[in-house]
């Protein structure tokens, strides 16, 4: 009986653990592209350590600019804190082009529309809540 019991414990915790992970997809709203050139280069981050650079990036994409606005679905993330941050990448030469001093030279944005002075904002005041199934954000990339 006792023998039952223990595989029917670990039959339950492998049927458990097995179950695949909770997953939940973000949908971008972007607008205010002033052209239909080039792509948006997104990134999304789960981690204030890594926001914004090229490390730790959960997902990211260059989507070709259709129109003033796009939509972007960003599928299989895990729920939790996160943060975007985006460019207009209209020359496609895959940077973030800046001049003299570091001053952008194209249009960029970051999720809840907060912008850093001098630096990019913290991941703090660019993070929300990423729920399942589906979270929806709108940025603005013209400001």
């Amino acid at each position: 009986m006792r023998l039952i019991a223990a595989a029917a414990l670990i039959l339950g915790a492998a049927v458990f653990l097995a179950r695949p992970a909770p997953a939940a997809t973000l949908v971008l709203e972007v607008t205010g592209l002033r052209s239909v050139k080039g792509s948006l280069h997104y990134a999304v981050y789960d981690r204030a350590e890594n926001f914004p650079t090229r490390n730790g990036r959960v997902a990211t994409g260059q989507p070709k600019v259709t129109g003033s606005s796009m939509v972007i679905r960003v599928s299989g993330l895990k729920p939790g804190r996160h943060a975007v941050a985006i460019f207009h990448d209209e020359n496609c030469n895959d940077e973030f082009d800046q001049g003299l001093f570091g001053i952008p030279l194209e249009d960029y944005a970051f999720s809840n529309n907060v912008m850093g002075f001098f630096a990019a904002p913290s991941f703090e005041a660019a993070s929300f809540a990423l729920t399942e199934p589906e979270t929806r954000i709108s940025i603005r990339i013209d400001e």
